[in-house]
């Protein structure tokens, strides 16, 4: 929360949770003049009182907002696809001073709106972010924040001359605040301290002459929050800390509380939940389609399901190619149709390209590395195999070739965060996939766009000695090609080319939505606001025009035929084929069934100590008798009686129900041994709050159908975001009628829970819920209010990501207050920390018990993923994140105090990691 005064000192204006409340400079109930929708934050009162300026989210950009102090005349001062943000008054009111990533530079800038005009002027234009302004005294300065010259700092700007200076060092510095004396306030953030200084100077208390005592920080003891300090007069300025809305002089040794209240409307959940069916073992059709791709000829699909490869004969049945307990997935087709690549674990913990011959069924392992090889996309001529190499948590990777014939792999680009599927040129000369491309460094948001690298490095690659595998024992396989290592190149950056087909408009996903580039090289087919389009391209992939809508209806997951005329793609629950030249389209009818895997067998569990999960102490010695898929009874040991069943001797053990692990988020490229990994460690049901619609429906439906050894899995398809994402498996959102079309395909692919991300904007966060629970489902997200007053079921994590910069949940120092702790103990909504994901945790148990590290179920990860879960290194927390960034002070994990203020209230609280493993 922050707080403005208005230029009489008479009244204060509050952005609690996310709407503008007025009161009283003494205090009192607050009124609410902003609906709860709006995300209205940080309010600047105009001079003259009549206007209450803030910075609102409602149609998913952060606008300049003003409302009169009753309530009426809200509207937005600035438009467009850019955030603006931290508006603030000029003194003589005629200019309302603001931060944006609007302009061309990938950055935030200082911008200046003349009222009288609605002219804009750009007034920082320095590469680094530079936000948060305040006036001075005589609006002939403005000073801001930057994060110039790898620091967080205070700066001023002369309007006149454009001349800049650097006010603060060696400090972390937020928010400004130049008062009508000249005095400047800002925050600083440090470990176990947030507070104001003033003139690079803690602010402090002038003690008495008498008593000439040395002193203290005036907020030394608070937890100022990290929001401008609002001057009433040249020594006197409100600020909040502990919560509380506070007054203080330059001065005075002690500051004023003033007290409020204010009461926000909370609606518990309440809906019929869908149910489950475990027992059932009737054949029930296949929904997690994964990757279908038609063949060049146009005859025939391949795809991923249940964690096999599929190819179908169009008009026919399809045939499991990889049936086998191994992970295999993403098939491609090699340019002529003789060959299919794809991914799988077979040779060991690790994804591997491997090669089919369509003819004779013989198969060879392609590439050998440390890492996961997924999504593989063969070059033009047939020779090499673009993919993407996997060597990060959520899908971090470096895009490379492998020649397919000997195996050689060539990396033509560093690791990036969650690449899409590599395609090519139809030269040869350049591989393009969707990217993200933030708007600013400040936050991590921005929209998919068109990434195209060289395919060959320009710096010559000296081969390393081959190894040769050895051959694995699976059907239709041959002595595998010996595999060279990896590479070792210098990334070509500069062979990096970029292309928006619509600025501002993002690719839906980077999986699933293109760019899949035509055969003959005139064509790009992407996803744009959920259906399916064609952007004409150069031979170097540059857009030759905006994209031409071919579908109406839902589409994913585009492939092109050889004669670049018809693209097969994903709609729905269905597979469809479109020819261009006509525009005719036609189902491709796809017959596959699985039937649940349940169990049958009656077998009893001797315990030699029973953890139950309601008693109050173990239970010794005693029989725990399971029929099919249920624990019948717990009995006192007797051996005779259970004569003729299976025992699985537990005697000297103890004994304890699966554990739930509530927050995961599932990852193909782990492979097969990460769903062995859960049960390795007790975990027999896990949560996957967002993945993508049909990789989620696969791991369900694996699951169910028992193929693999596997926890019971409940899923969600993409992350809701709103027209800026982050993630890999998050969707833009680019309008209410996509949004409608993604909440049908959640229904349809029989999602378990529906999470809306951080852009998603208030109204359609309250329209997400509402659909989820139409059909049964929870609806969950990062927000506590108004998510709250819409009914959302629960709230992930305590920290987290924020579209503010700072949460809404936790303040500097990790602290949370009392209208937090309310809202989950008045709304019924579940809290999942996932306190393991700042590695805190983690890293305490590794210390207490160092023989874990070398536990033999880490070798179920990749080496990466395996050191990283094993370190003890403590993990940073703070610093440079956004504005008002935590600060981790004190034992324990960040959240601890929360969580603990929380679980007081009686609010249920749920435990999840956040992390693959």
């Amino acid at each position: 929360m922050s707080v403005a005064a208005s230029r009489d000192g008479r009244q204060l204006a509050i952005d609690l949770q996310g709407s503008i409340w007025t009161l009283g400079a003494s205090g009192g109930a607050a009124k609410r003049i902003t609906d709860v929708f709006n995300d209205a934050r940080q309010p600047s009162w105009s001079p003259d009182g009549k206007w209450i300026a803030f910075q609102g989210f409602r149609d998913g950009v952060y606008h300049v907002w003003v409302v009169s102090p009753d309530g009426s005349g809200q509207h937005a001062l600035t438009s467009g696809p850019n955030d603006d943000r931290e508006p603030v008054w000029s003194h003589d009111g005629t200019r309302v001073a603001f931060s944006s990533d609007r302009g061309d530079a990938a950055n935030y800038n200082v911008w200046v709106l003349h009222t009288t005009t609605g002219e804009l002027t750009q007034v920082t234009k320095d590469p680094a972010d530079d936000f948060m302004p305040s006036w001075s005294s005589d609006d002939s300065e403005i000073a801001f924040i930057s994060t110039r010259g790898a620091e967080q700092s205070v700066w001023a700007v002369t309007l006149a001359s454009g001349a800049e200076r650097k006010l603060t060092s060696g400090v972390r510095a937020d928010a400004p605040s130049w008062g009508p004396g000249g005095d400047l306030i800002y925050h600083v953030t440090g470990a176990m301290s947030s507070r104001y200084e003033l003139a690079d100077k803690p602010v402090t208390a002038r003690p008495p002459i008498d008593k000439p005592v040395a002193a203290e920080p005036l907020t030394g003891a608070e937890n100022v929050f990290a929001f401008r300090a609002a001057w009433t007069s040249p020594t006197e300025f409100v600020y909040v800390s502990d919560g509380k809305i506070r007054k203080r002089s330059l001065a005075a040794a002690t500051a004023q509380t003033i007290e409020f209240s204010a009461t926000l409307q909370v609606n518990p959940a309440r809906y019929t939940s869908r149910k489950r069916d475990f027992d059932s073992r009737a054949p029930r059709r296949v929904l997690g389609i994964v990757r279908p791709v038609i063949s060049p000829d146009g005859e025939r699909v391949a795809f991923a399901a249940l964690g096999d490869v599929y190819v179908m004969t169009i008009g026919g049945k399809p045939e499991n190619l990889t049936r086998s307990s191994y992970f295999d997935t993403e098939p491609a087709w090699s340019p002529d149709g003789s060959q299919l690549a794809y991914s799988s674990d077979r040779a060991g913990a690790r994804l591997d390209i491997w090669v089919r011959d369509m003819k004779t069924g013989a198969e060879r392992r392609l590439t050998k590395l440390p890492t996961a090889a997924m999504g593989a996309a063969w070059s033009p001529d047939g020779k090499h195999i673009a993919f993407l190499d996997v060597d990060g948590i959520w899908r971090r990777a470096a895009v490379s070739v492998v020649d397919v014939a000997t195996g050689h792999v060539t990396r033509i680009h560093e690791s990036l965060f969650g690449p899409g599927m590599p395609t090519w040129s139809s030269d040869g000369r350049r591989v393009a996939i969707a990217m993200l491309r933030p708007y600013s460094a400040r936050f991590r948001e921005g929209t998919n766009q068109v990434l195209t690298m060289s395919s060959t490095p320009s710096t010559p690659s000296t081969p390393s000695t081959p190894s040769t595998p050895s051959s694995p024992s699976t059907p239709n396989s041959q002595p595998a090609t010996p595999v060279p290592q990896l590479s070792t190149l210098t990334s070509q950056l500069s062979t990096d080319v970029w292309f928006s087909p619509v600025a501002n408009l993002s690719i839906d996903s980077r999986v699933g939505a293109g760019p899949a580039w035509s055969p003959d090289g005139t064509k790009m087919a992407v996803i744009y606001e959920g259906v399916l389009a064609v952007v004409p391209v150069s031979a170097s992939g540059a857009p030759l025009g905006p994209p031409r809508r071919i579908t109406t209806e839902m589409a994913h997951a585009p492939s092109w035929t050889a004669d670049s005329k018809r693209i097969l793609y994903q709609s729905m629950d269905k597979l469809r084929l479109v020819d261009l030249e006509s525009g005719a389209t036609r189902d491709v009818p796809m017959d596959l069934t699985y039937s649940p895997g349940v169990p049958t067998e009656r077998f009893v569990i001797h315990a030699g100590r029973l953890v139950d999960g309601k008693s109050d102490h173990a239970r010794t010695d005693v029989d725990i008798v399971v029929q099919g898929n249920r624990i019948r009874s717990v009995e006192p040991h007797r051996a005779e009686r259970h004569a003729g069943t299976r025992v699985v001797d537990a005697a000297g053990l103890t004994v304890m129900p699966g554990l739930i692990e509530f927050h995961s988020h599932l990852q193909p490229d782990l492979g097969e041994s990460a769903l062995r990994a859960w049960l390795a460690w007790g975990i027999t049901t896990v949560r996957s709050p967002g993945g993508t619609p049909y990789e989620a429906t696969e791991d369900r439906e694996m699951s169910e159908a028992a193929v693999r050894a596997a926890p019971r899995v409940y899923s969600t398809g993409y992350l809701m975001e709103w027209q800026r994402t982050y993630y890999k498996m998050a969707v833009a959102v680019s309008s209410t009628a996509h949004l409608e079309m993604e909440l049908q395909r959640a229904k349809i692919l029989q999602h378990d829970l529906i999470k809306s991300y951080v852009r998603m904007p208030d109204l359609q966060q309250r329209r997400i819920v509402e659909f989820a629970h139409s059909i049964g489902v929870p609806a969950a997200s990062h927000e506590v209010f108004p998510a709250a007053f819409s009914g959302i079921d629960g709230t992930e994590h305590t920290v987290g990501t924020s579209r503010r910069g700072y949460s809404p949940k936790i303040a500097t120092l990790l602290k949370s207050y009392e209208d937090v702790t309310e809202i989950f103990a008045k709304s019924g909504m579940t809290l999942t920390p996932t306190l393991a994901l700042t590695g805190v945790t983690t890293r305490q148990m590794l210390l207490n018990d160092p023989a874990l590290k070398t536990d033999a179920r880490f070798t179920l990860y990749p080496d990466w993923l395996s050191a990283q879960s094993t370190s003890t290194t403590l993990p940073t927390f703070g610093g440079g994140g956004g504005r008002g960034a935590t600060v981790w002070a004190g034992p324990g994990a960040p959240g601890d105090e929360m969580m603990m203020s929380i679980w007081k209230t009686g609010a249920h609280l749920l435990a999840g990691t956040d992390t693959p493993n």
